[in-house]
């Protein structure tokens, strides 16, 4: 790539080999060197026939490759967070393990240390890493800069082996008290709670979402039927870096998208929330602030762990998750793993349901049911909470909550190997 100073401006300009085989001066101008050489870039991502005889080679440099594939992410059709988060990994771990690598020198030998290397620090970041590096290897590979992908030599990470603990009945029951009686105190300074987060946890308790998902419900999203309330998952409160916490359209994969029973305990909650707002509030978030905006996930947390100090339970490293890890643990061991799953959003749509089976828009009421029984404020029955996890349960739920710990991390465009 060749560089020329204009004076007050910078032109970047590399010979670019087009579809046809015919050689071609491609040029970018912009008011530093490094934007005319992302403007030139990104250029030759969108060219048809890029990367035979273009910027890339085994010779090349890895942050090349990096600038490349970054220009390319702009283009994709995914979430912004997902951008994010691989900017992220890349900016932090990747591209400083390998920048002064050419990608040839890049062997499959150097990969697996690396990912050893970051699996001994934490198994998410090696798992991350590793997706992030198959994506970079394979956009290399697409564009005939590499033979092969150094990633697909390596060893499979070996997921540790975790405790997943959920709430007991006499916890749960602690938190409500402490949630009603939070800040109610005579000494007391300023102005009293709404109830809301006390009200968040219910329906987190009562529906197995996840908290965005419960911050997104609207009063569009529930339907009243004659054999009780239906919830309808169809988005969820994110944060991205830089700006507010704000409802997305969509929850976290299609999966996701879901009807639900709300079992009795949780729906008198949604409904005495309901009778606080106008008609003309349907696509207003049902727990929401003083100016109408989403409540954020932010606030969400901190409120929920003065509700444990007020529980004693502080140091318990109880977190608002964990009451999404307790409703599948209660239906698993009343209704079975695979209602379990199907009832968090975690199904697969096989190819014969998604293609020529109309939908099925009933909803299963037993979920709703158990979870009555056994997490209602008043009179609950707690047999099934109180009951040991044999082995198969518990390789099934930490599936379920290994799902959820990738709430956070990029999601993987299967596009895009």
């Amino acid at each position: 790539m060749l560089i020329t100073d204009l004076g007050d401006r910078y032109r970047a300009m590399v010979r670019y080999r087009d579809i046809d085989g015919r050689l071609r001066k491609v040029s970018a101008v912009a008011t530093s060197q490094r934007r005319a050489r992302t403007r030139l870039q990104e250029r030759l991502a969108d060219r048809a026939g890029y990367g035979s005889g273009g910027l890339l080679s085994a010779a090349s440099p890895f942050g090349e490759l990096c600038e490349l594939w970054l220009a390319d992410l702009k283009l994709r059709d995914i979430s912004e967070g997902t951008k994010d988060n691989y900017r992220d990994d890349l900016r932090l771990h990747v591209r400083p393990a390998f920048e002064d690598y050419t990608l040839g020198e890049v062997t499959t030998g150097r990969v697996e240390w690396f990912l050893k290397e970051q699996a001994a620090r934490s198994y998410s970041r090696a798992k991350h890493t590793r997706t992030l590096l198959n994506q970079l290897f394979a956009f290399a590979l697409r564009h005939d800069a590499i033979a092969r992908n150094p990633v697909e030599g390596t060893s499979q990470l070996s997921r540790p082996r975790r405790h997943i603990q959920a709430l007991t009945l006499e916890q749960v029951q602690a938190i409500r008290a402490a949630a009603a009686a939070w800040r109610t105190g005579p000494d007391v300074k300023g102005p009293r709670p709404d109830g809301q987060v006390r009200d968040i946890c219910e329906v987190l308790l009562g529906t197995s979402m996840r908290p965005g998902e419960v911050l997104a419900l609207r009063p569009c999203d529930i339907t009243q039927t004659p054999q009780g309330m239906v919830a309808h998952v169809q988005g969820t409160v994110v944060r991205r870096t830089g700006v507010a916490d704000f409802r997305q359209d969509q929850p976290k994969t299609d999966a996701s998208n879901r009807r639900i029973a709300v079992p009795e305990f949780a729906a008198q909650v949604i409904r005495e929330r309901l009778a606080l707002m106008g008609p003309d509030e349907r696509e207003v978030t049902i727990f929401h602030n003083r100016h109408g905006g989403v409540i954020t996930l932010h606030n969400l947390r901190r409120t929920f762990r003065e509700f444990l100090s007020g529980a004693g339970l502080a140091d318990t490293g109880i977190t608002p998750r964990w009451y999404r890890r307790t409703g599948a643990t209660v239906l698993a061991r009343g209704l079975g793993i695979e209602a379990a799953a199907a009832f968090l959003g975690h199904t697969n749509v096989a190819v014969t349901e998604g293609h020529y089976v109309a939908p099925d828009l009933s909803v299963d009421m037993a979920p709703a049911r158990v979870l009555e029984q056994v997490l209602r404020p008043v009179d609950p029955d707690g047999v099934l909470l109180a009951a040991g996890a044999n082995e198969v349960e518990v390789d099934a739920l930490e599936r379920i909550d290994g799902q959820d710990a990738a709430d956070q991390s990029p999601a993987v465009d299967p596009s895009h190997p």
